[in-house]
């Protein structure tokens, strides 16, 4: 038995095309703020308390032929305050667009494509802002 947390995530990088496209939109979906460039290939946000908080920054790495669709890892999202049906429609006027990869309308989840690309979920339960 392990006795205590040996790691944690700090940082997810996500190769891009456009790092400032990227880090604006996820900004905006994730009330994050910009902490900075590592010269002119990454740029890293996260929360307003910076790196090494509760939640791990994200730096989105300049990629001239990165990987799109459907990645090996992707983010979910939980609505913190307002219902899924509303946060879909503030996730589309930031320019996430709707991706169809077979769902049968059944499911509980959005699955949704960033401004590259990338497929991430829009989950139905609600998580406060601090959680």
């Amino acid at each position: 038995m392990v006795a205590g947390m040996a790691c944690r995530i700090t940082e997810l990088v996500i190769d891009c095309v456009d790092p400032q496209r990227l880090a604006d939109f996820w900004c905006e979906v994730l009330g994050y703020v910009e902490l900075g460039w590592d010269g002119d290939d990454a740029l890293e946000i996260g929360p307003a308390s910076g790196f090494g908080g509760a939640q791990p920054t994200v730096v989105f790495s300049r990629n001239d032929t990165p990987r799109r669709g459907q990645l090996p890892l992707h983010f979910d999202v939980n609505p913190t305050d307002r219902d899924q049906d509303a946060e879909l429609e503030r996730l589309f006027a930031a320019g996430a667009r709707t991706a169809d990869i077979g769902q049968t309308g059944e499911e509980h989840w959005h699955v949704l494509l960033d401004p590259e690309g990338n497929e991430f979920c829009l989950l139905r339960r609600r998580l406060d802002a601090a959680g």
